[in-house]
Protein backbone atom coordinates (compact mmCIF):
# COMPACT_ATOMS: atom_id res chain seq x y z
CA UNK A 1 0.00 0.00 0.00
CA UNK A 2 1.55 3.69 -0.98
CA UNK A 3 -1.68 5.66 -0.56
CA UNK A 4 -4.82 5.40 1.21
CA UNK A 5 -7.58 7.89 1.64
CA UNK A 6 -9.47 8.34 5.51
CA UNK A 7 -12.78 9.23 5.23
CA UNK A 8 -13.78 10.67 8.40
CA UNK A 9 -11.31 12.34 10.56
CA UNK A 10 -13.17 12.05 14.11
CA UNK A 11 -11.19 9.99 16.95
CA UNK A 12 -10.70 6.39 14.33
CA UNK A 13 -10.16 8.68 11.70
CA UNK A 14 -7.48 10.39 13.36
CA UNK A 15 -6.14 7.39 14.60
CA UNK A 16 -5.82 5.61 11.49
CA UNK A 17 -4.64 8.70 9.80
CA UNK A 18 -1.26 8.35 12.24
CA UNK A 19 -1.13 5.04 12.61
CA UNK A 20 -0.91 4.72 8.28
CA UNK A 21 1.74 7.72 8.34
CA UNK A 22 3.95 6.01 11.66
CA UNK A 23 4.37 3.15 8.42
CA UNK A 24 5.37 5.84 5.71
CA UNK A 25 1.85 5.40 3.96
CA UNK A 26 0.76 8.86 1.92
CA UNK A 27 -2.45 9.89 3.45
CA UNK A 28 -5.42 12.18 2.37
CA UNK A 29 -8.26 12.96 4.15
CA UNK A 30 -11.77 14.07 3.30
CA UNK A 31 -14.30 15.04 6.09
CA UNK A 32 -17.39 16.53 5.78
CA UNK A 33 -16.49 19.66 8.11
CA UNK A 34 -13.71 20.30 5.43
CA UNK A 35 -16.22 20.30 2.77
CA UNK A 36 -14.19 17.61 0.54
CA UNK A 37 -15.90 14.22 1.49
CA UNK A 38 -17.54 14.28 -2.13
CA UNK A 39 -14.77 15.54 -4.18
CA UNK A 40 -14.14 12.26 -6.57
CA UNK A 41 -10.57 13.65 -6.98
CA UNK A 42 -9.37 12.78 -3.97
CA UNK A 43 -9.75 8.57 -4.68
CA UNK A 44 -6.43 9.16 -7.56
CA UNK A 45 -3.96 6.64 -6.99
CA UNK A 46 -5.45 5.92 -3.48
CA UNK A 47 -5.16 2.13 -2.76
CA UNK A 48 -7.50 1.46 -0.25
CA UNK A 49 -10.05 4.16 1.69
CA UNK A 50 -10.25 3.73 5.17
CA UNK A 51 -14.14 4.40 6.40
CA UNK A 52 -14.88 5.85 10.01
CA UNK A 53 -17.88 4.02 11.10
CA UNK A 54 -20.48 7.46 11.30
CA UNK A 55 -19.95 6.61 7.78
CA UNK A 56 -22.81 5.69 5.69
CA UNK A 57 -21.87 2.51 3.02
CA UNK A 58 -23.98 4.87 0.25
CA UNK A 59 -21.10 8.14 0.90
CA UNK A 60 -20.35 9.14 -2.43
CA UNK A 61 -16.83 8.26 -2.19
CA UNK A 62 -17.26 4.85 -0.61
CA UNK A 63 -19.72 3.83 -3.45
CA UNK A 64 -17.18 5.85 -6.45
CA UNK A 65 -14.13 3.77 -4.51
CA UNK A 66 -15.44 0.37 -4.60
CA UNK A 67 -17.02 1.06 -8.19
CA UNK A 68 -13.50 1.57 -9.34
CA UNK A 69 -12.23 -1.71 -7.11
CA UNK A 70 -10.62 0.44 -4.85
CA UNK A 71 -10.23 -1.76 -1.13
CA UNK A 72 -12.75 0.08 1.17
CA UNK A 73 -11.53 -0.94 4.70
CA UNK A 74 -13.41 -0.38 8.63
CA UNK A 75 -10.76 1.44 10.66
CA UNK A 76 -11.30 -1.89 12.42
CA UNK A 77 -10.09 -3.96 9.77
CA UNK A 78 -6.91 -1.40 9.37
CA UNK A 79 -6.34 -2.19 13.28
CA UNK A 80 -6.35 -5.93 13.14
CA UNK A 81 -3.73 -5.98 9.79
CA UNK A 82 -1.42 -3.60 11.76
CA UNK A 83 -1.80 -5.47 14.84
CA UNK A 84 0.16 -8.49 16.29
CA UNK A 85 -1.43 -8.78 19.14
CA UNK A 86 -4.02 -11.90 20.37
CA UNK A 87 -7.54 -10.41 20.10
CA UNK A 88 -10.42 -10.86 21.46
CA UNK A 89 -13.94 -9.10 20.08
CA UNK A 90 -16.90 -8.77 21.66
CA UNK A 91 -20.56 -7.93 19.80
CA UNK A 92 -24.28 -7.83 20.02
CA UNK A 93 -27.18 -4.92 20.27
CA UNK A 94 -26.24 -4.40 24.35
CA UNK A 95 -23.83 -5.03 26.95
CA UNK A 96 -21.01 -4.58 25.08
CA UNK A 97 -18.77 -2.43 26.13
CA UNK A 98 -19.42 -3.77 29.62
CA UNK A 99 -18.50 -7.05 28.58
CA UNK A 100 -15.31 -5.60 26.99
CA UNK A 101 -14.58 -3.79 29.79
CA UNK A 102 -15.26 -7.01 32.36
CA UNK A 103 -13.00 -9.37 30.26
CA UNK A 104 -10.58 -6.62 29.88
CA UNK A 105 -10.15 -6.04 33.65
CA UNK A 106 -10.19 -10.24 34.12
CA UNK A 107 -7.41 -9.95 31.94
CA UNK A 108 -5.41 -6.35 32.40
CA UNK A 109 -5.03 -6.01 28.68
CA UNK A 110 -6.20 -2.94 26.74
CA UNK A 111 -9.85 -2.31 25.90
CA UNK A 112 -10.66 -0.42 22.17
CA UNK A 113 -12.88 -0.26 19.72
CA UNK A 114 -16.62 0.71 20.34
CA UNK A 115 -15.53 1.89 23.63
CA UNK A 116 -14.02 5.13 22.44
CA UNK A 117 -10.58 4.13 21.14
CA UNK A 118 -9.35 3.38 18.30
CA UNK A 119 -8.35 0.28 17.70
CA UNK A 120 -5.19 1.79 15.48
CA UNK A 121 -4.38 4.06 18.16
CA UNK A 122 -2.74 1.19 19.98
CA UNK A 123 -0.41 0.51 16.78
CA UNK A 124 3.16 0.44 18.78
CA UNK A 125 1.25 0.87 21.78
CA UNK A 126 1.01 -2.36 23.39
CA UNK A 127 3.89 -4.73 23.48
CA UNK A 128 2.33 -7.66 20.67
CA UNK A 129 2.35 -10.63 22.92
CA UNK A 130 -0.79 -8.97 25.22
CA UNK A 131 -3.80 -9.40 24.16
CA UNK A 132 -6.59 -6.96 23.40
CA UNK A 133 -9.93 -6.58 24.00
CA UNK A 134 -11.95 -5.38 20.94
CA UNK A 135 -15.60 -4.11 20.92
CA UNK A 136 -17.66 -4.02 17.72
CA UNK A 137 -20.61 -2.39 16.37
CA UNK A 138 -22.31 -3.34 13.07
CA UNK A 139 -20.68 -0.27 11.81
CA UNK A 140 -17.46 -1.50 12.35
CA UNK A 141 -18.38 -4.84 10.88
CA UNK A 142 -19.63 -3.17 8.11
CA UNK A 143 -16.33 -3.32 6.39
CA UNK A 144 -14.24 -5.63 7.40
CA UNK A 145 -12.05 -7.89 4.78
CA UNK A 146 -9.65 -10.25 7.06
CA UNK A 147 -10.17 -9.07 10.78
CA UNK A 148 -9.96 -12.56 12.54
CA UNK A 149 -10.23 -12.19 16.44
CA UNK A 150 -8.83 -15.52 18.10
CA UNK A 151 -11.91 -14.99 20.44
CA UNK A 152 -15.32 -13.21 19.29
CA UNK A 153 -18.34 -13.51 21.62
CA UNK A 154 -21.78 -12.59 20.48
CA UNK A 155 -23.91 -11.45 23.22
CA UNK A 156 -27.36 -10.92 21.91
CA UNK A 157 -28.98 -10.06 19.08
CA UNK A 158 -32.21 -7.29 19.00
CA UNK A 159 -33.66 -5.38 16.48
CA UNK A 160 -31.42 -2.19 16.09
CA UNK A 161 -30.17 0.53 14.22
CA UNK A 162 -32.66 0.05 11.38
CA UNK A 163 -32.15 3.68 10.12
CA UNK A 164 -29.02 2.72 9.01
CA UNK A 165 -29.11 -1.22 7.80
CA UNK A 166 -32.67 -0.51 6.79
CA UNK A 167 -33.72 -4.77 8.22
CA UNK A 168 -33.04 -6.84 10.63
CA UNK A 169 -31.67 -9.77 8.33
CA UNK A 170 -29.02 -6.85 7.10
CA UNK A 171 -28.18 -5.88 10.76
CA UNK A 172 -27.56 -9.42 11.62
CA UNK A 173 -25.94 -10.46 8.88
CA UNK A 174 -23.05 -7.44 9.85
CA UNK A 175 -22.73 -8.53 13.43
CA UNK A 176 -21.97 -12.12 12.44
CA UNK A 177 -19.32 -10.88 10.43
CA UNK A 178 -16.89 -11.28 13.51
CA UNK A 179 -17.19 -15.00 13.34
CA UNK A 180 -16.62 -15.26 9.59
CA UNK A 181 -12.66 -15.24 9.03
CA UNK A 182 -11.95 -17.65 12.00
CA UNK A 183 -10.49 -20.77 11.94
CA UNK A 184 -10.46 -23.97 13.88
CA UNK A 185 -8.17 -23.21 16.18
CA UNK A 186 -10.48 -19.44 17.20
CA UNK A 187 -13.55 -19.54 19.50
CA UNK A 188 -16.94 -18.46 18.91
CA UNK A 189 -18.74 -17.93 21.75
CA UNK A 190 -22.44 -17.49 21.44
CA UNK A 191 -26.00 -17.90 23.52
CA UNK A 192 -27.24 -20.79 24.70
CA UNK A 193 -29.48 -22.23 21.54
CA UNK A 194 -28.51 -19.82 18.93
CA UNK A 195 -28.05 -20.24 15.46
CA UNK A 196 -25.11 -21.39 13.14
CA UNK A 197 -22.58 -18.97 12.82
CA UNK A 198 -20.15 -18.29 10.13
CA UNK A 199 -16.23 -19.46 10.02
CA UNK A 200 -14.49 -22.70 11.39
CA UNK A 201 -14.01 -22.21 15.06
CA UNK A 202 -14.87 -23.67 18.53
CA UNK A 203 -17.96 -22.98 19.57
CA UNK A 204 -18.51 -22.17 23.09
CA UNK A 205 -22.28 -21.52 24.33
CA UNK A 206 -23.24 -19.67 27.68
CA UNK A 207 -26.03 -18.25 29.36
CA UNK A 208 -27.19 -16.19 32.41
CA UNK A 209 -27.96 -18.85 34.43
CA UNK A 210 -24.58 -20.42 33.77
CA UNK A 211 -22.65 -21.32 37.24
CA UNK A 212 -19.44 -18.62 37.65
CA UNK A 213 -16.75 -18.52 40.31
CA UNK A 214 -18.07 -15.37 41.62
CA UNK A 215 -21.52 -13.27 41.56
CA UNK A 216 -20.61 -10.29 39.49
CA UNK A 217 -20.92 -6.59 41.24
CA UNK A 218 -22.89 -5.09 38.86
CA UNK A 219 -26.39 -5.54 38.66
CA UNK A 220 -29.44 -6.56 36.79
CA UNK A 221 -29.83 -10.41 35.33
CA UNK A 222 -28.71 -8.52 31.55
CA UNK A 223 -25.27 -7.86 33.87
CA UNK A 224 -25.35 -11.56 34.96
CA UNK A 225 -25.67 -12.87 31.20
CA UNK A 226 -22.82 -10.17 30.13
CA UNK A 227 -20.62 -12.12 33.27
CA UNK A 228 -21.47 -15.01 31.78
CA UNK A 229 -19.99 -14.28 28.50
CA UNK A 230 -16.95 -12.69 30.12
CA UNK A 231 -16.18 -15.71 32.10
CA UNK A 232 -16.57 -18.05 28.92
CA UNK A 233 -13.90 -15.75 27.44
CA UNK A 234 -11.69 -15.12 30.02
CA UNK A 235 -11.64 -19.26 30.52
CA UNK A 236 -11.31 -19.79 26.65
CA UNK A 237 -8.32 -16.79 26.91
CA UNK A 238 -6.78 -19.50 29.97
CA UNK A 239 -7.63 -17.69 32.91
CA UNK A 240 -7.99 -19.08 35.76
CA UNK A 241 -11.34 -18.94 37.99
CA UNK A 242 -10.19 -17.16 40.82
CA UNK A 243 -8.45 -14.28 38.46
CA UNK A 244 -12.33 -14.36 36.82
CA UNK A 245 -13.77 -14.23 40.10
CA UNK A 246 -11.44 -11.15 41.23
CA UNK A 247 -12.51 -9.31 38.59
CA UNK A 248 -16.32 -10.16 38.66
CA UNK A 249 -16.55 -9.68 42.46
CA UNK A 250 -14.69 -6.04 42.02
CA UNK A 251 -16.00 -4.73 38.75
CA UNK A 252 -18.04 -1.64 38.67
CA UNK A 253 -19.41 -1.62 35.40
CA UNK A 254 -19.27 1.26 32.83
CA UNK A 255 -20.93 5.23 32.61
CA UNK A 256 -23.99 5.49 31.76
CA UNK A 257 -25.22 1.63 32.20
CA UNK A 258 -27.30 1.36 34.82
CA UNK A 259 -24.65 3.62 36.87
CA UNK A 260 -26.14 4.91 40.27
CA UNK A 261 -25.38 8.90 39.92
CA UNK A 262 -26.78 9.83 44.18
CA UNK A 263 -29.37 8.61 46.35
CA UNK A 264 -30.72 11.99 48.10
CA UNK A 265 -33.73 11.64 50.56
CA UNK A 266 -33.88 7.90 50.10
CA UNK A 267 -34.63 8.51 45.95
CA UNK A 268 -32.25 6.37 43.97
CA UNK A 269 -31.02 8.32 40.34
CA UNK A 270 -29.45 5.89 38.15
CA UNK A 271 -28.22 7.07 34.88
CA UNK A 272 -28.94 4.52 32.08
CA UNK A 273 -28.29 6.81 29.07
CA UNK A 274 -26.69 4.18 27.35
CA UNK A 275 -29.96 2.45 26.71
CA UNK A 276 -30.48 3.48 23.06
CA UNK A 277 -32.28 0.88 22.06
CA UNK A 278 -35.70 -0.90 23.22
CA UNK A 279 -34.15 -4.14 24.17
CA UNK A 280 -31.88 -1.88 26.70
CA UNK A 281 -34.60 -0.09 28.14
CA UNK A 282 -36.63 -3.32 28.97
CA UNK A 283 -33.86 -4.97 30.62
CA UNK A 284 -33.06 -1.88 33.06
CA UNK A 285 -36.55 -2.35 34.02
CA UNK A 286 -36.27 -5.66 34.83
CA UNK A 287 -32.71 -4.60 37.38
CA UNK A 288 -34.69 -3.05 40.37
CA UNK A 289 -37.81 -4.07 42.48
CA UNK A 290 -38.48 -0.52 43.45
CA UNK A 291 -41.08 2.08 42.26
CA UNK A 292 -39.62 3.44 39.22
CA UNK A 293 -39.96 6.97 37.48
CA UNK A 294 -38.91 6.72 34.16
CA UNK A 295 -37.30 8.74 31.39
CA UNK A 296 -37.76 7.54 27.82
CA UNK A 297 -37.43 9.08 24.61
CA UNK A 298 -34.99 10.85 22.43
CA UNK A 299 -34.44 10.42 18.58
CA UNK A 300 -35.95 7.11 16.88
CA UNK A 301 -34.19 4.60 15.32
CA UNK A 302 -36.59 3.11 13.34
CA UNK A 303 -38.03 -0.27 15.69
CA UNK A 304 -41.39 -0.32 16.93
CA UNK A 305 -42.36 0.56 20.86
CA UNK A 306 -44.45 -1.93 20.71
CA UNK A 307 -42.72 -4.34 23.42
CA UNK A 308 -41.23 -1.78 25.33
CA UNK A 309 -44.55 -0.53 26.28
CA UNK A 310 -45.88 -4.31 27.12
CA UNK A 311 -42.46 -3.99 29.53
CA UNK A 312 -43.48 -0.74 30.82
CA UNK A 313 -47.49 -1.27 31.93
CA UNK A 314 -46.06 -4.58 33.13
CA UNK A 315 -43.42 -3.01 35.45
CA UNK A 316 -43.77 -1.04 38.81
CA UNK A 317 -43.89 1.87 37.17
CA UNK A 318 -45.08 5.25 38.70
CA UNK A 319 -45.01 7.34 36.14
CA UNK A 320 -43.09 7.59 32.52
CA UNK A 321 -41.44 11.11 31.67
CA UNK A 322 -41.08 12.03 27.62
CA UNK A 323 -38.83 13.85 26.09
CA UNK A 324 -37.52 14.83 22.71
CA UNK A 325 -38.55 13.85 19.29
CA UNK A 326 -39.93 10.24 20.23
CA UNK A 327 -42.21 12.02 23.12
CA UNK A 328 -45.17 12.60 20.72
CA UNK A 329 -45.33 8.68 19.48
CA UNK A 330 -44.81 6.89 22.52
CA UNK A 331 -47.26 9.22 24.46
CA UNK A 332 -50.00 7.54 21.49
CA UNK A 333 -49.14 4.37 23.00
CA UNK A 334 -48.44 4.86 26.60
CA UNK A 335 -51.79 6.17 26.60
CA UNK A 336 -53.30 2.87 24.53
CA UNK A 337 -51.47 0.70 27.38
CA UNK A 338 -53.02 3.12 30.23
CA UNK A 339 -49.36 4.17 31.71
CA UNK A 340 -49.32 7.09 33.31
CA UNK A 341 -46.96 9.77 31.18
CA UNK A 342 -46.55 12.89 31.63
CA UNK A 343 -44.99 14.90 28.15
CA UNK A 344 -42.05 17.07 30.24
CA UNK A 345 -40.46 17.84 26.72
CA UNK A 346 -36.67 18.09 27.86
CA UNK A 347 -34.32 16.01 30.27
CA UNK A 348 -34.53 19.07 32.49
CA UNK A 349 -37.96 18.80 33.04
CA UNK A 350 -38.20 15.30 33.06
CA UNK A 351 -36.04 15.09 35.92
CA UNK A 352 -37.41 18.27 38.20
CA UNK A 353 -40.86 16.52 37.72
CA UNK A 354 -39.54 12.74 38.58
CA UNK A 355 -37.42 14.59 41.77
CA UNK A 356 -40.26 16.00 42.54
CA UNK A 357 -42.92 13.24 42.56
CA UNK A 358 -40.37 10.51 43.82
CA UNK A 359 -41.19 9.24 47.41
CA UNK A 360 -38.54 7.47 49.65
CA UNK A 361 -37.51 3.99 48.48
CA UNK A 362 -38.46 4.82 44.65
CA UNK A 363 -36.03 5.14 41.90
CA UNK A 364 -35.69 7.73 39.46
CA UNK A 365 -34.36 5.99 35.89
CA UNK A 366 -33.08 8.01 32.97
CA UNK A 367 -33.64 4.53 30.10
CA UNK A 368 -34.56 6.34 27.35
CA UNK A 369 -34.84 3.61 24.59
CA UNK A 370 -33.84 5.86 21.75
CA UNK A 371 -30.95 7.70 19.99
CA UNK A 372 -30.05 11.00 22.07
CA UNK A 373 -29.27 12.66 18.56
CA UNK A 374 -32.37 15.43 18.59
CA UNK A 375 -30.61 17.34 21.71
CA UNK A 376 -27.41 16.16 22.29
CA UNK A 377 -24.40 15.20 21.09
CA UNK A 378 -24.16 11.47 22.21
CA UNK A 379 -25.27 9.31 24.83
CA UNK A 380 -22.33 10.45 26.92
CA UNK A 381 -23.22 14.02 26.78
CA UNK A 382 -27.13 12.84 28.07
CA UNK A 383 -25.82 10.90 30.77
CA UNK A 384 -23.53 13.79 31.85
CA UNK A 385 -26.55 16.05 31.41
CA UNK A 386 -28.92 14.28 33.83
CA UNK A 387 -25.98 13.60 36.51
CA UNK A 388 -25.76 17.20 36.66
CA UNK A 389 -28.84 17.77 36.85
CA UNK A 390 -29.03 14.89 40.21
CA UNK A 391 -26.21 16.16 41.23
CA UNK A 392 -27.48 20.37 41.59
CA UNK A 393 -31.00 18.80 42.99
CA UNK A 394 -31.62 20.03 46.72
CA UNK A 395 -32.92 17.36 49.73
Amino acid sequence: MKKALVLGLARSGQAARAALESRGIEVVGADRSLGNDEDMSLLEGVDVLVKSPGVPGEAALVAAARKRGIAVWSEIELGGRLLENPLYAVTGTNGKTTTSELLGAMLEASVAGNVGRPLTSLVGQVPPDRPIVCELSSFQLEDIQELRPDIAVLLNLEPDHLDRHGTFEAYRAAKLRIFENQEREDVAIVPRGFGPVPGAAERIEFAGDDPLPAEPLIPGAHNRQNAAAATAAGRAAGLDDSTIAAALRTFPGVPHRLELVRELAEVRYVNDSKATNTAAARMALGAYDAPLHLILGGREKGESFDELVEAVAAANVVTVYLVGEAAATLAVDLGYAAVPFLLSTTLERAVAEAASAARPGELVLLSPACASYDQFRDFEHRGEEFRRLVENLEA
